[in-house]
């Protein structure tokens, strides 16, 4: 074990004194150690009752002869950091996450460990730092929120956003909109749709680093502990069976991953954090990877915020081993955590609701939710969450209305100057040039809310999970690498084709060449985090992976 680095023979006496001022019997000394790395705190919904869970691992760890040594991890709510300069901490934080984790598992020898977390960044740090240090993990992801109500209709995090536009729009009341904030959100839990948080709990659960039914079982209900103490057994049995991330995370792992995320419609911010975990396991993907096999995958469930379905929905419906059923001619017979392959789990599992969990000739679309772009505004690429695009709106032209920064763009929105048909589009958000590539809900909430069907938008930044409509983002290069999307001036005509996934502005070669010549990159004042991580980072196409 390499806990006995810490603890075997004479020489590691005092190292062992230590750990018997925890209160370590002779008996746990030659037991395996678990870390459980635990994103609980009071700060954030979907963590606030991840302390529950975590004594249920702690329980299910000692029933299974093994030791727990519970640690903690932060964490941001991207919903409450939204929209502020709070919002260019987030993805950063990704990479603090993943080196913390790494940090306490090989300073404490750990030989398993569990990690629990449910929101935006923290689950693609953790997967990070599971396959980055390699000794066998298990990720339990906290659950989605229930449904909020109000009147009848149910409601979710998106509603209160796109009802800021409806405000501004004088088609609401503040008054109104006090009651939807009350009650779109009845407690603990992730976003109640298919938002980043949910997708990378399902993309988790599809990798084989969960156990099934992880993903979408609610956060408040009694099946969510029950796999927290089946978790923290499970997680013994692996530790002893030497089972190891990177021999789960495998290209046809990240692959399946890829099929359950395109069948779902997921966020677009799974592609970059799915290109961050590839790197750290060693293994080859890029964005055509993510097109390939869109091309081969339906989209099976209409998911929030494009469709009518939320988590909760999918849950009653199977959850992703019903979604594992429909797509087993497409994937890959893998091992999991559980010790079932994919294919063993597909074979048991019950679809109950074929209008959540569709059949694979009736599907919502015919191909994938999520595609790349590419053309002169994106030579390294872009990416859309198409299944959340109106079909009238796959094919567009407009002329652009350019905006340096997210907040310029929302004063504009929010004070009418924006037309049916205009592309807005908002730079130096990227990686380096936010830093820290923002997600723009407000914005497209706004846009959603004031009722525009056919105003696109394209940044360099990043969306929330919750976005719907023609909104491209992971612009590469971004504009602060001098990347095309500096270049755009207002009035220039941008095409967006989602049919031959194409993204070009309607400005010939000399032209373009003209305005690089006279380009100078806008540079901002940054200190601590935000400095040394615009220093580090790479450019979305990569994964916005720190070198």
């Amino acid at each position: 074990m390499r806990s006995d680095e810490t603890k075997a023979g004479y020489q590691r006496a005092p190292n062992r004194s230590l750990l018997r001022s925890l209160g370590l019997t002779d008996r746990e000394m030659k037991q395996p150690f678990i870390g459980i790395a635990n994103a609980w705190s009071t700060a954030v919904p979907g963590h606030v009752h991840l302390r529950q869970l975590a004594e249920r691992v702690r329980e299910g760890i000692a029933a299974g002869g093994g030791v727990p040594f519970e640690f903690g991890v932060i964490g941001i709510c991207d919903g409450i950091a939204m929209g502020h300069e709070g919002m260019r901490y987030s993805l950063p934080s990704r990479e603090i996450i993943a080196d913390s984790v790494e940090v306490m598992v090989e300073s404490h020898r750990f030989d398993g460990l569990v990690c629990l977390g449910t929101c935006d960044k923290i689950v693609p740090g953790m997967l990070m730092a599971a396959v980055r240090t390699n000794i066998p993990t298990i990720v339990l992801t906290g659950g989605p929120m229930l449904e909020g109500c109000l009147g009848g209709r149910d409601l979710s995090l998106i509603s209160v956003f796109e009802a800021v536009g409806q405000v501004a729009a004088g088609r609401m009341s503040e008054a109104m909109l006090g009651e939807l904030e009350c009650s779109a959100m009845p407690g603990c839990g992730s976003c109640q749709g298919l938002y980043t948080a949910n997708t990378m709990a399902c993309i988790t659960e599809a990798l084989g680093l969960s156990l099934p039914g992880t993903a979408a079982t609610p956060a408040v209900d009694s099946g969510k502990l029950r796999l927290a103490r089946e978790s923290g057994e499970r997680i013994v049995g692996l530790v002893r069976d030497e089972v190891k991330p990177r021999k789960i995370v495998t290209l046809d792992a990240v692959r399946n991953a890829i099929r359950v995320d395109m069948a779902l419609g997921g966020s677009t911010n799974t592609i970059l954090h799915l290109l961050a975990i590839a790197t750290e396991a060693g293994v080859p993907l890029a964005l055509r990877d993510f097109d390939e096999i869109g091309e081969t995958v339906p989209h099976i469930a209409s998911m929030m915020p494009g469709g009518p379905h939320s988590m909760e929905r999918l849950y009653r419906a199977g959850g992703i081993p019903a979604v594992f059923a429909r797509l087993r001619p497409l994937l890959a017979d893998l091992p999991t955590v559980s010790g079932l392959t994919v294919h063993e789990i597909a074979v048991r599992a019950l679809v109950r609701d074929e209008e959540v969990v569709r059949r694979l000739d009736d599907p919502v679309h015919a191909a994938g939710g999520l595609r790349t772009l590419t053309g002169n505004l994106a030579p390294d690429g872009a990416v859309v969450k198409a299944a959340a695009v109106p079909e009238e709106m796959w094919r567009h032209e407009g002329p652009a209305r350019v905006f340096d920064g997210e907040q310029a763009a929302m004063a504009a929105i929010l004070s009418g100057k924006i037309r049916e048909g205009d592309v807005v589009v908002i730079r130096y958000e990227g990686p380096a040039g936010g830093p820290g590539m923002p997600e723009m809900l407000s914005p497209t909430s706004a846009l959603m809310g004031l009722g525009f069907s056919r105003v696109a938008l394209i940044t360099d930044g990043r969306f929330s999970g919750g976005t719907r409509g023609p909104c491209i983002g992971h612009v590469a290069p971004e504009a602060e690498a001098g990347g095309p999307i500096g270049l755009v001036r207002d009035g220039d005509t941008v095409r967006i084709d989602l049919v031959e996934r194409s993204l070009e502005m309607l400005v010939d070669d000399g032209e373009l060449a003209r305005r690089r010549a006279a380009w100078t990159p806008r540079r901002r004042d940054l200190s601590g985090v935000l400095a040394r991580y615009a220093r580090t980072v790479e450019q979305a196409h990569v994964g916005a992976v720190q070198r």
